[in-house]
């Protein structure tokens, strides 16, 4: 079976497609924008990504959501919501963690299905 790899670089690839699953590697904001901001950059990220692997939203199998500080839940949770709303809701967990660097509040890792 074939793995393709989109944006490889020599620590990681941005996502890789096996057989008919597309695996993102976690997706991060502008490091400095408001967990709003981030949030959109990072679904936005997202949303290309997906495309480049010859799928969308409407084919996420599960999301996995690092937030920098849970206070931000619902102010990513807003973004989230809007984002998703004319999708199928993959599965989800969401968990506070310490990101890369402070500068990040929010990271999205996501698998698809292929359209």
């Amino acid at each position: 079976m074939t793995i393709t790899r989109i944006d490889q670089g020599p620590r990681m690839s941005q996502a890789v497609v096996h057989g008919d699953t597309v695996y993102l590697a976690g997706q991060v904001g502008k490091p400095g924008d408001s967990v709003t901001e981030q949030t959109r950059t990072v679904l936005a990220s997202i949303e290309s990504l997906l495309a480049q692997a010859g799928s969308s939203k409407q084919h996420l199998l599960s999301a996995t959501i690092w937030l920098a500080d849970m206070a931000d839940f619902a102010e990513m949770n807003a973004v989230w919501d809007a984002w998703i709303a004319d999708a199928p809701a993959p599965t989800r967990a969401t968990g506070e963690s310490k990101l890369a660097t402070p500068d990040y509040k929010v990271e999205i890792i996501i698998v698809a299905a292929k359209a």
